[in-house]
């Protein structure tokens, strides 16, 4: 199933840019008009609109719904774990159930934190390309000011991960060698 996805993502958006490049590129006069020669405005419409649903929303409830499925089972690890923890000593029970709290409460902080960021960084950059579709513009540095915007939650989404969880941080200090001074 992993590979299967990973293959979708490279394939499914290669293609789907591909097609539309190919047939909204032209060059008249010695310039090159990328995306921006369209046959009908209502094709540009649909193809604006299922690009925004295909790339940003359905990525957003994804998002959403992998979190809370490891929600799910982080609660119903809990729950078992508490039940074991019942019939040991109450300091040990306590403790279980705020570690467990702990890891929930890490989980949404999580989710809220990459999903808000997904979506503040992307969505200017949606905005812009259907305001240039609409109003027939060609690519300006507007356009790529905010693709780098949207580029940098690439860049800052593994920091995330290394920031709030223990077991990425360790295995990524372990990939950083450094001198420890013995004196």
């Amino acid at each position: 199933m992993i590979y299967s996805a990973m293959a979708f993502a490279w394939v499914g958006g290669f293609v789907w840019h591909s097609t539309f490049m190919f047939t909204s590129t032209a060059v008249i006069d010695g310039v090159c008009y990328e995306y921006v020669i369209i046959q009908s405005e209502v094709a540009r419409k649909i193809h604006d609109f299922l690009h925004f649903v295909s790339f940003y929303v359905i990525i957003l409830l994804i998002f959403i719904f992998c979190y809370w499925r490891i929600l799910v089972v982080i609660r119903r690890q809990a729950k078992v774990m508490a039940d074991h923890a019942a019939a040991g000593p109450s300091t040990a029970q306590t403790h279980a159930q705020a570690q467990s709290y702990k890891i929930q409460s890490n989980v949404i902080k999580t989710m809220i934190l990459v999903s808000a960021l997904f979506a503040t960084s992307w969505l200017p950059s949606y905005i812009y390309t259907i305001d240039m579709g609409m109003n027939s513009k060609p690519i300006d540095a507007g356009f790529y000011v905010t693709i780098i915007v949207a580029f940098l939650y690439t860049c800052t989404n593994p920091f995330i991960y290394a920031i709030k969880f223990d077991p990425v941080r360790e295995v990524l200090l372990r990939l950083i060698p450094c001198k420890k001074n013995s004196g």
